[in-house]
């Protein structure tokens, strides 16, 4: 057991680091680029993890193309175009307090599609980690924010969150007859697919020509261990100990990346944004805990 929870914690890790690497990778190459090499990268690796674990490569039935190709459209293509687009401008510790409230998100989106009732936890979870994220992205003034509107860079991380929440929710349906890692590593063969023109037309050839041995290995860190291990022990871990209990550890995924934001980059975090992702997290475990579920 305590295996399981190594890996998991490994794999916090690893998705905390994805916005170390991601900072770099934005500053060094294409938003597009960037995107596509990580999934050229995750999606060769995730075959040969497939075909290891299930002893060939399974093909998926043609009613569940259209759904593991919206996850590639949203889940790959979509919230990372977003990612490096944003990185490109936005600390990586101050991106990742924001797209901290997709949890959030989803259980909000979750409870109005199926007409459920929020119960005051819920309803102040939500409430609560919705004022966190404006907290953090004015930098502890709202009105700011409403006189100077929110920057580029900001857009591009919320289509973080609207990406990955849409993401999550349609991967509960897709999973229902199709495993975990090959859901994962077909959602990332599509989506690659999808990153390649716009990859292309955006000077792919000239950034992996210019690519210098730190980027290579920004992007196999990216492919490999946040993409291939991170979702694989992630999932054995929701199989094993249940999902309630492995999805704790995603909360700790943001305080991770601003530590490594802080140790890593130099970046400077003010008691705004720590009081806005303070107030993230808070509600994102008032809106998840069981009895507001």
């Amino acid at each position: 057991m305590w295996m399981t929870h190594a890996k998991l914690l490994a794999s916090v890790v690893f998705w905390g680091g994805t916005w170390i690497s991601g900072r770099h990778l934005a500053q060094a190459m294409g938003p597009f680029s960037a995107a596509f090499l990580r999934f050229a990268v995750a999606s060769a690796f995730l075959l040969f993890l497939t075909r290891r674990v299930h002893g060939k490569i399974p093909l998926p039935a043609r009613r569940d193309l259209p759904g593991l190709a919206f996850l590639g459209l949203t889940g790959v293509f979509g919230y990372n175009a977003f990612f490096f687009a944003g990185l490109q401008t936005v600390p990586a510790s101050r991106a990742a307090l924001i797209v901290a409230a997709i949890p959030t998100v989803v259980s909000l989106y979750s409870g109005l599609a199926r007409r459920e009732r929020f119960g005051p936890a819920r309803l102040c979870g939500i409430a609560l980690s919705f004022c966190g994220a404006v907290t953090v992205l004015s930098r502890g003034d709202p009105l700011a924010l409403l006189q100077g509107g929110i920057s580029a860079g900001d857009l591009c991380i919320l289509g973080c969150v609207a990406c990955w929440a849409a993401y999550t929710l349609a991967g509960r349906a897709v999973m229902v007859r199709v495993t975990p890692l090959a859901a994962v590593t077909w959602s990332c063969l599509f989506g690659g697919a999808f990153l390649f023109p716009p990859a292309l037309l955006g000077g792919l050839w000239a950034d992996v020509a210019e690519a210098g041995a730190a980027d290579w290995l920004h992007l196999i860190f990216l492919g490999i261990m946040a993409t291939g291990y991170g979702f694989f022990w992630y999932y054995e871990g929701i199989q094993r100990i249940g999902a309630s209990r492995a999805g704790i550890y995603i909360n700790l995924v943001p305080v991770v990346a601003v530590l490594l934001g802080v140790f890593a980059l130099d970046e400077t975090v003010g008691p705004p944004v720590l009081l806005g992702g303070a107030m993230v997290l808070a509600g994102v475990w008032l809106a998840q805990r069981p009895k507001a579920a």
